[in-house]
């Protein structure tokens, strides 16, 4: 196991992160933007180093001065989070030939698995069922027009090497389709460096379910169960929950399997997601997959016990996984919610002045977030500020935790998602547990609409 490692990341999976390695006796090194000289995960971790002013682009997207610090600090390994530069191949590349571990799969596999056209080209080849779509690259609108009218709408327009939901959206006609292109190209370009796009025929009713794997690098894979990730505003997920509560024994078994296939046909290692969405008939398809920790890992971790972040390092140290597929057991449900600085009407990011907070406590209750009272939420990161979890013995059991900590949870000095999410938690149709993609649109946004 590493005696040292560099959390090339911020905020609360940086807290998160820290925690595990304090509770494995190992030495956490965290490097922060002068935006953050103050920050809660900069205080906890062993050291920290400033690398740069607030913008990304010149401190947490600054790999050359990350791995400068890595080096001088004797860190063996570099954790990279999620989002920044967590699917950076490129940067996994530069660790490497730093001499350096990097906690997660091989640049190559980062690549591959990046790009959405040669994902979908790599699982066809693998057996997996992808959506009908076009697997080439779209670049000029006149492509895309005749790539359309091939397949048909409506369509969803994605950005090849896109994340997150940015660069994605539904058209319904050409004229949809036209207006689109030039918008979600340069928000493909600006946020990922790659203005191609591609299209796929849409699924109505869509539900979003991932599998959660870990893989070694002795061919071992193992599927820790799945994650219903449907509700989301802007194509970016605020609740998931495990397991799913749409899908029969039948349907999670193939899926299982599928995902364990998908990973072994790349020679994948470490923690991953295999993304699918499922139709109303429980037809699966591959989506995407993320190459890293996902954001929604802890309720994961509440239904086996296990600790991810320790499974990663034990992974990346090069040992053997312990665990087996039968020894995996799923116990009770877990509801997560994200907690964003934003305007819950319109989804702006709200940042400020953190004057008064409070976490909920209670059985069954988890905590992730980096904040305090006094702490400032800037416009220059994400504005997510935490995440709450809830588990129970049931959905039912969870759905009620959920939501009676959402009401506990005291936050004042900016606006937030509480209302929001308080709303949902509450729905009928949530409570139900069947949820597609269009929940927010469909549920809350038209109630927002009624009111005014």
């Amino acid at each position: 196991m590493f005696s040292k490692i560099l959390i090339a990341n911020r905020g609360e999976i940086a807290l998160r992160i820290i925690r595990t390695c304090k509770r494995l006796g190992i030495h956490s090194v965290a490097v922060y933007s002068e935006a953050d000289d103050t920050a809660l995960f900069v205080r906890q971790a062993d050291e920290a180093y400033c690398i740069g002013k607030p913008p990304v682009n010149q401190s947490y997207l600054n790999a050359e001065e990350i791995i400068r610090v890595a080096i001088e600090s004797g860190a063996e390994a570099i954790h990279p989070g999620y989002g920044l530069l967590s699917e950076n191949a490129d940067f996994a590349k530069k660790c490497i030939n730093a001499g350096l571990i990097f906690i997660g799969p091989p640049p190559e596999i980062i690549s591959t698995m990046g790009s959405k056209i040669e994902a979908r080209k790599t699982m066809k080849e693998a057996g997996i069922p992808i959506i009908e779509g076009i697997n080439t690259a779209l670049r000029k609108e006149h492509e895309a027009v005749l790539a359309a009218r091939e397949i048909g709408y409506p369509l969803m327009l994605k950005a090849s090497a896109g994340g997150g939901g940015i660069g994605m959206q539904l058209v319904a006609s050409e004229e949809e389709l036209l207006k689109a292109f030039a918008g979600n190209k340069k928000r493909a370009e600006m946020f990922f460096g790659d203005g191609a796009m591609f299209l796929e025929k849409y699924i109505s009713e869509p539900h979003h379910i991932e599998v959660q794997i870990l893989a070694d690098h002795f061919g071992n894979v193992i599927p820790l169960w799945e994650r219903e990730c449907s509700i989301q505003r802007r194509n970016q997920k605020v609740v998931e929950e495990a397991p799913s509560p749409f899908i029969s024994e039948e349907t999670r078994e193939k899926m299982l399997n599928a995902a364990v296939k998908a990973a072994k046909h790349i020679g994948y290692t470490n923690a991953g997601t295999i993304e699918f969405l499922v139709d109303r008939e429980q037809h699966f398809y591959f989506l995407e997959m993320n190459t890293r920790l996902q954001v929604e890992h802890p309720v994961t971790e509440e239904i086996t016990g296990l600790d991810l972040v320790e499974e990663q390092l034990k992974i990346a140290a090069g040992e053997r996984l312990m665990l087996t597929r039968e020894a995996v057991k799923k116990n009770g449900h877990a509801i997560e919610v994200r907690i964003y600085a934003e305007d819950p009407k319109t989804f702006f990011p709200s940042p400020g002045n953190i004057t008064e907070f409070q976490l909920p406590q209670g059985a069954g209750i988890r905590n992730e977030c980096a904040i305090e009272a006094g702490s400032k939420v800037t416009p220059f990161y994400d504005p997510m500020i935490g995440k709450l979890i809830a588990w129970g013995n049931s959905r039912e059991e969870a759905c009620s935790r959920i939501k009676t900590a959402l009401e506990h949870y005291n936050i004042k000095g900016i606006k937030t998602n509480l209302s929001m999410l308080i709303e949902i938690v509450s729905h009928e149709q949530f409570l139900s547990g069947y949820t597609t993609t269009q929940f927010v649109n469909k549920y809350y946004l038209n109630q927002e609409n009624k009111r005014k």
